[in-house]
């Protein structure tokens, strides 16, 4: 993060954010920009969880700087793990034995609250986990409950989740568990990340409904090849990762596609157009699915060397759509549906109740405030377009629902958020993009 970014500070090398009501910009033409993006949150997490676990040193290049990778690196730290961060552009990782005891604050961080247990079970000594207070209402118990089986000692809360204390032996056995991954698909990769260290590597199960967040799953066994492990993933539902090392390697990492939604919006609801710099030819991140559903509400989206642009035609279309391989970008795409011509329906996203907030609740709430008309199903949205209007939108501290009001603000005065810092979490610098994207309309 660059010095003087406002709404966020550091304390300790670590991003914390303080509360900062924002009134959203609106614009008045269409937003035209080429914008660049820092790296994915995903794609950083699982980089350096992975440089971690190596056997020699990595560099990250173009990793995002904000609240949950620099907690994430800190919590690397505090397991004996060298991880330099002084250079914004290319981090450096020496993987060293895992010790504690130790103190992981994972903020409100899934990544770190499900991605760091496993790799704390390698080490000696005992390592704690607590967060930010809703933290600890995120579920964890599934994960729990799996390294339990493989013999790891871990003391939870009555609820399965934060706090939680892992009490390290140095190695983990591994062998067979089973999992209900229906939550979130980084119950599977948190343990994946590390199952490459276990003695006997790790089969896993899935047994209940379906794992959201294909797309996710796949970029965590595409990244564990890349480093050197054996997967199989060809029976569905089982994940087979073998004994062995991880490499050090030099990781590039893509600009954010979820952060960039918000912008490609803006593209949309102004009938502007925006260009995402430095995407690359082949991603692992769901570029497809993404620009099937922009397409489907009206844009339109061409990939060139120059990077991913999306144009607005003028108009915006109401869909149907599951968006349980993209729940991540299901606030944005409900504040499009909520200036859409036409009703949408929103499904497939019942994990998203146990995000950084109830993001369906929360959804519900703050547009049916700015005036539409909304439906709430256990695991989605109906959102029926009516004449909007000014209201505080409280962003409960998400930074995704930050991006829905700023979209909806676009369009729409007085759209007040009540805390735009929480856009830190994974961009720190949002309320300036957003204000130079709009200031260009």
């Amino acid at each position: 993060m660059a010095p003087g970014i406002v709404g966020a500070r550091r304390q300790n090398g670590v991003v914390t954010a303080e509360p900062r009501p924002w009134l959203a910009p609106s614009a008045s033409g269409p937003a035209t920009a080429t914008v660049r993006l820092p790296g994915s949150k995903s794609m950083t997490a699982r980089a350096l969880v992975l440089a971690a676990l190596a056997d020699g040193p990595s560099v990250i290049e173009a990793p995002l700087r904000a609240r949950d990778t620099t907690l994430m690196s800190a919590g690397l730290r505090a397991l004996g793990v060298g991880v330099d961060t002084s250079a914004d552009d290319r981090w450096v990782v020496e993987p060293g034995p895992l010790r504690g005891p130790a103190r992981v604050d994972v903020g409100l961080a899934g990544t770190i609250m499900r991605f760091l247990p496993p790799a704390a079970a390698l080490a000696e000594g005992t390592v704690e986990f607590d967060g930010d207070p809703h933290a600890r209402n995120r579920p964890l118990r599934p994960i729990v409950e799996a390294l339990r089986s493989l013999g790891v000692g871990i003391e939870a809360s009555p609820s399965g989740g934060l706090p939680l204390t892992v009490r390290g032996a140095g190695l983990v056995e591994g062998g067979e568990a089973v999992i209900d991954a229906s939550g979130s698909s980084q119950f599977v990769s948190g343990l994946l990340l590390s199952a490459p260290r276990f003695t006997k590597g790790l089969v896993l199960r899935h047994e209940g409904p379906p794992v959201p967040s294909a797309p996710h799953l796949r970029m965590t066994t595409h990244m564990l090849r890349a480093a050197g492990a054996v997967v199989d993933e060809s029976v569905p539902d089982v994940w087979t990762v073998e004994p062995g090392s991880l490499h050090g390697r030099t990781w590039t990492i893509e600009p954010d596609l979820s952060g960039a939604v918000p912008f490609f919006a803006a593209a949309m609801v102004t009938g502007g157009s925006v260009t995402l710099a430095g995407w690359p030819a082949a991603s692992w991140q769901p570029v497809e699915r993404l620009s099937e559903l922009l397409t489907e509400l009206g844009a339109e989206v061409t990939r060139t060397a120059d990077g991913l642009t999306v144009r607005g035609t003028g108009s915006l279309h109401g869909i149907t759509a599951d968006l349980s391989e993209v729940s991540e970008l299901t606030p944005v795409l409900s504040a499009l549906a909520a200036l859409a011509d036409g009703p949408s329906e929103l499904r497939g996203v019942e994990h998203i109740r146990g995000h950084e907030t109830d993001r369906i609740r929360a959804l519900a709430t703050e547009l049916s405030k700015a005036g539409a008309e909304v439906t709430e199903f256990p695991d989605g949205l109906r959102i029926e377009p009516r004449p909007l209007h000014g209201t505080t939108f409280e962003t409960y501290a998400d930074h995704r629902m930050a991006h829905a009001a700023a979209v909806i603000g676009l369009t729409v005065t007085g759209i007040q958020l009540s805390d735009v810092s929480c856009t830190s979490k994974t961009l720190p610098e949002f309320p300036e993009l957003w204000a130079g994207l709009v200031a260009r309309s």
